[in-house]
């Protein structure tokens, strides 16, 4: 019988490309990687891989094995949550990877509604970007993820996972409440404001220039953090302008005046786990605690629309 460990070891070949970079995802040395992957080959008495160069590389056998692979963890993993289901009871550790707002905004309110409705089951959370978070979640260290889409940007969606929508989640514009940049009614107010912004690489920094920039605005970008919080601070201090989330602005926007951008944009906030976990009790009462924990988030009705 074809081992499932040594499978999962030639699918993540096929994912990452080395054995090193295998050794370092899973806290194994590149010997023992090498090692249970030529114990695989030894058992199926065929070539999966071979030496070109300095790099080993899959043969098409090894590849069709390593999908096939992927295919028999997954419905490993589905028999896995059958088993729990006809158990009745969501528990056991679920391990969740997650930016930062969502940790801030809605896991204290799903923490709290799975140990009202699920005492057995327990959290373990991370705080993680959404790319470093898809490779633990496709590495199983994660067994579901929060992720973020933004207007215009590429929807992200990979292979042999599961994604499901949490909320639209508005993008706002927060000024200081006095000073200089506290009374602007337009984009074009602020063409000389001081801002605070995320890494210009990022996801969010990269959308939020392309939208400055479409606006009229080449930022002058005084403070680069991916803090929402600490971006609140140097706004509320007089110190910046800055552009952030809706569902922190319930309880972090004290003493800053905040406006909606024109055109209204969202950004769109999902869950993703393992295809072959879709159906597994706990996922789905942790979807479930989420979804109750974003009908709690203020709608923000009566804010001012900036104007262009």
């Amino acid at each position: 019988m074809l081992n499932l460990h040594r499978l999962f070891l030639l699918h993540e070949l096929h994912r990452l490309g080395t054995m090193s970079a295998i050794a370092r995802a899973h806290s194994m040395s590149p010997s023992a990687v090498s090692q249970q992957l030529s114990l695989l080959e030894r058992e199926t008495k065929v070539t999966l891989f071979e030496q070109v160069g300095r790099r080993v590389v899959l043969t098409e056998p090894g590849v069709r094995l390593a999908r096939r692979g992927e295919e028999m963890l997954a419905l490993s993993e589905t028999a896995e949550a059958e088993l729990v289901l006809a158990q009745g009871e969501a528990s056991g550790v679920l391990r969740v990877a997650s930016f930062q707002t969502p940790m801030i905004a809605l896991a204290p309110a799903a923490v709290g509604v799975l140990a009202q409705h699920h005492p057995l089951l327990q959290l373990e959370m991370a705080q993680q970007e959404v790319g470093d978070a898809y490779d633990g979640l496709l590495a199983h260290r994660h067994d579901v993820i929060l992720g973020e889409d933004y207007p215009g940007g590429q929807r992200v969606v990979r292979r042999g996972t599961d994604r499901e929508a949490l909320l639209r989640d508005p993008l706002l514009l927060v000024l200081p409440d006095a000073g200089q940049w506290s009374q602007a009614g337009a984009l074009g107010d602020l063409v000389e404001a001081p801002w605070a912004l995320d890494p210009s690489a990022s996801r969010t920094g990269i959308w939020e220039r392309t939208y400055l920039r479409s606006a009229g605005i080449e930022p002058r970008t005084r403070f680069t953090t991916p803090d929402p919080l600490l971006q609140v601070h140097l706004v509320r201090s007089g110190h910046a302008v800055a552009i952030v989330p809706g569902i922190i602005a319930a309880e972090h926007l004290g003493g800053t005046r905040v406006l909606r951008l024109p055109g209204d944009p969202h950004r769109s906030l999902y869950t993703a786990a393992r295809a072959g976990a879709a159906s597994h009790p706990s996922l789905l009462a942790f979807r479930a605690a989420l979804l109750e924990a974003a009908g709690h988030v203020s709608d923000l009705q009566g804010l001012e629309t900036l104007g262009r």
